[in-house]
């Protein structure tokens, strides 16, 4: 049985550099500004044949329930209450203040194991922060610098201790050895068969859009609890944080982002961070949903981030969200429609779903409309099928003669799915128009029933194997 970590402290003491550390990437942002943090964030953390789950928190500070600050304290409190054992981490280079003083008041009343770390004990002048930490009450602390990597030892030595070794250590189970060679299932899979879609893998899904659309609502609306740090001011959400829960027997791991605005508007090196995390989440993301604000949809930076999700190859489902705002409903739907057809040409098909992320209206068929749009970017289509549609396709339009030559599209298969992909072998493909490509791609979403997803065609010309060389007279 694993046990559970928080780390907790005061802002700027070092708190996401050591989640860092002790996950072995830099999952979390960390900068010089306090306060970067503000939600809880999991990892898996390994510490010297030590395995356990970290949870990074916000500084706690001293603030009103209300304000943003507030709000960051309670989800902290919540990151305490959850772990078996918490980290307290103070500043030995700058010293005791008497926001650790009340925080270590607070740790002794919840009545849990703590560890306290003094940090940045490698800095010069750090002894006397050190020998302070004492005055805290809980017990000896323990120098590290979170930076660097040192005292990492010593740090493991006091999570043993606290948390105790039976709990540290837990008897593995026996594994059955065998020396028969198992085969892997391949991602390509065999060309001439279309294998059946797999509901029960776990399926990871990236929530994305401009600030203050609703996206972190929307996921506490699906957990069921106020999970993600959430309020009326734009750009809360700073690191990519990704949840777990189960839909109908299903895993779903979603990942919150942080808005993105325009580049321009982009200044901040904190924010430029933050939109950064957001895009490694669209590319480890399977399933990507774009929350637009209904009140006011289709902004510029709403399409840009669409076309990026399908440039990157991801699957795509809006959501038009704040849809409990929405007074005359049905003009509204129609005029969505109608400008997601016009705007969004090269989505041709996407599925749009109207939900509300403060009363969950709309949250079950915007879950189907994910597993539908995911099954369609696993699609895979067989190779005999294939070769049949594009011979009907040349019969009813056939490529255009370039210098007199006619083109001829010979052979086609599936070269890969997620998103799907195809290789049509033809002669002279540098010539082929980019019009008879979209021609093909449009056949293919109508035909194959393969709406809303990329769909990317190359084409290859045979090797002429008398190319360079000379004609014998």
């Amino acid at each position: 049985m694993s046990f559970t970590v928080a780390i907790v402290g005061r802002p700027n003491v070092g708190k996401s550099t050591l989640f860092n550390r002790l996950v072995g990437k830099k999952l979390a942002l960390v900068d010089d500004t306090p306060g970067v943090t503000r939600d809880r964030r999991p990892g898996d953390a390994r510490l010297m044949g030590l395995t356990f789950t970290i949870i990074d928190t916000a500084g706690l500070e001293e603030a009103d329930a209300e304000s943003l600050q507030g709000r960051m304290r309670a989800q902290t409190e919540a990151a305490i209450d959850e772990a078996d054992l918490s980290l307290f981490v103070v500043d030995a280079k700058s010293g005791l203040t008497p926001v650790d003083t009340d925080l270590a008041e607070m740790l002794r009343r919840r009545g849990k194991p703590v560890v306290l770390v003094a940090n940045k004990s490698e800095a010069r002048g750090s002894d006397s922060g050190f020998y302070d930490a004492y005055t805290l009450g809980l017990g000896e602390p323990t120098p590290i610098s979170a930076e660097h990597g040192q005292g990492m030892l010593d740090l493991r030595d006091a999570i043993v201790a606290a948390i105790g070794e039976d709990r540290a250590y837990p008897e593995k189970e026996d594994v059955a050895v065998t020396d028969v060679d198992i085969p892997q299932s391949s991602d390509e899979g065999d060309e001439d068969e279309e294998p059946t879609y797999d509901d029960t893998k776990p399926l990871r899904v990236a929530i994305v859009g401009r600030p203050n659309a609703g996206k972190s609502t929307l996921i506490n609306r699906f957990l069921g609890e106020d999970r993600l740090l959430t309020g009326p001011e734009a750009g809360i959400t700073r690191d990519s944080i990704s949840v777990e829960w189960d839909w109908r027997g299903r895993t779903i791991k979603m990942f919150d982002t942080a808005g993105m605005r325009r580049k321009a508007r982009v200044i901040e090196k904190l924010e430029k961070l933050s939109v950064a995390d957001a895009l490694r989440a669209i590319r480890f993301a399977e399933t990507v949903v774009i929350v637009f604000d209904a009140t006011i949809p289709f902004e510029k930076q709403d399409l840009q981030i669409v076309d990026l999700v399908l440039r990157e190859g991801r699957a795509a489902v809006l959501a038009f969200n704040k849809w409990d705002m929405i007074e005359d409903r049905q003009a509204v739907l129609a005029d969505l429609r109608e400008k997601t057809d016009r705007l969004l040409p090269q989505a041709r098909g996407i599925r749009a779903v109207p939900i509300s992320g403060q009363t969950g209206w709309g949250l079950d068929k915007l879950m189907q409309s994910i597993i539908d749009t995911d099954k369609v970017w696993n699609k895979r289509i067989s190779t005999a099928r294939l070769n049949r549609w594009l011979e009907t396709q040349q019969i009813q339009h056939p490529p255009p003669a370039v210098s007199g030559r006619r083109i001829k599209l010979k052979y086609m298969t599936q070269v890969k799915a997620r998103p799907p992909a195809f290789m049509i072998s033809c002669t002279r493909s540098d010539a082929l128009p980019e019009s008879y490509t979209r021609y093909l791609i449009n056949g293919l979403r109508a035909d194959f029933d393969m709406p809303s997803v990329p769909i990317r065609i190359h084409f290859r010309s045979p090797d002429n194997p008398f190319e360079g060389k000379k004609r014998r007279t």
